[in-house]
């Protein structure tokens, strides 16, 4: 297991700084995922960490032993790309065992190790075909045990899911998170699919523009956002003007919730907060005493939930999920007069420009 140090690292190209002076600890083991929209950093930061891209600036350390200007042969690093770069000629047994072969493994290891991995990787008897013969997800599974044959400290994956339809997805990140954990190897996924983040990575990374704006649990993430732009880009959010009353209330569309707010700028009278819409809570009118006003303005059925969209007195729009047996019992319709507050503890202050 290996620790790593991200310090200050920096990437321009030409007049675009694709990395903005980005610092990151990653403890032994953990499994981390830098999420994203396109553009904003993470694969150029990725492959800074993997050796194939060199910073304008900063400093990259595993276990104390500098790395920053080190090729990736020298780095101990496996790297799963994104189109997953299989050896067309080769099959699967010779795909996953060839970075031993250029190592100059034996045969009986280079054997011995490869049908390790196609064990562990569920590739047992596959290891004769050729990579036109296999489908989306065994490509993706003899990526990985290539990238894991020469037992580097480090594995970085590069949105290696992106090309998959979604149970596929799913499923396979599961098994990828169930390796890495077996293994226990520091580990680096890039993604933009949030889900997909959320739901394997024991930190994860939220990137903008070159920048690192937050690194929390999953659950963090969600619920305790610390930026605008991450309450906003993860999940759905409602972006709420609000006044504090005290320390640990505030007033939202006249109706009084029950939540911290910081010291500080934050503060202050007039407040920006974020609410997911699971906390909003809907009835009929006049079944919460003090709630506010609103008119149902859409809705939308997926499942488990009813997704409500409300105009709101001010005008506003909001964004709320309703379990679907609520849902039924409410019996609303487009048009209808309903009630709405906000679930207490449950809204986030944040500040109403990211800095």
């Amino acid at each position: 297991m290996t620790q790593v140090s991200v310090r200050n690292i920096t990437k321009r190209f030409g007049e675009t700084t694709a990395v903005d002076n980005v610092s990151l600890e990653i403890a032994s083991g953990e499994f981390i995922c830098l999420l994203g929209a396109s553009g904003c950093g993470k694969t150029t930061l990725l492959r800074i960490l993997g050796g194939f891209t060199t910073p304008d600036g900063g400093e990259i350390l595993a276990d104390g032993r500098r790395l920053t200007m080190l090729p990736p042969n020298r780095r101990r690093v496996g790297f799963v790309f994104q189109s997953y770069a299989l050896f067309p000629t080769k099959t699967v047994a010779e795909n996953i065992g060839f970075g031993l072969a250029v190592r100059r493994r034996s045969k009986a290891e280079i054997t011995a190790r490869v049908r390790e991995l196609c064990e562990l990787t569920r590739l047992d008897n596959l290891q004769d075909r050729y990579p036109h013969e296999l489908s989306g997800g065994q490509q993706q599974r003899v990526a990985l045990a290539r990238a894991l044959a020469p037992e580097p400290t480090m594995l970085l994956l590069d949105e290696p899911l992106s090309a998959l339809d979604a149970r596929i997805r799913a499923h396979l990140r599961t098994e990828i998170r169930a390796v890495v954990d077996r293994l226990k190897i520091t580990t680096v996924h890039v993604t933009h699919d949030q889900e997909e983040a959320l739901s394997i990575a024991d930190r994860v990374g939220v990137m903008h523009a070159g920048q690192l704006l937050q690194v929390d649990t999953p659950m963090n993430i969600y619920l305790r956002p610390r930026r605008r732009f991450v309450a906003e880009f993860v999940g759905t959010s409602n972006s709420l003007p609000a006044r504090a009353l005290d320390g640990h209330r505030i007033e939202v569309e006249g109706t009084t919730v029950s939540t911290p707010v910081p010291d500080g700028p934050l503060a202050s009278a007039n407040l920006l907060v974020s609410v997911r819409p699971e906390h909003v809570l809907v009835s009929r009118p006049g079944a919460f005493a003090g709630a506010a006003k609103g008119v149902l303005k859409s809705f939308s059925f997926s499942g488990a939930v009813v997704r409500a969209r409300i105009i709101t007195a001010s005008a506003g729009e909001l964004v709320a999920d309703i379990a679907t047996h609520d849902w039924i019992e409410l019996a609303l319709n487009r048009g209808d007069e309903v009630s709405w507050c906000v679930r207490n503890g449950a809204s986030v202050v944040l500040p109403e420009q990211d800095a």
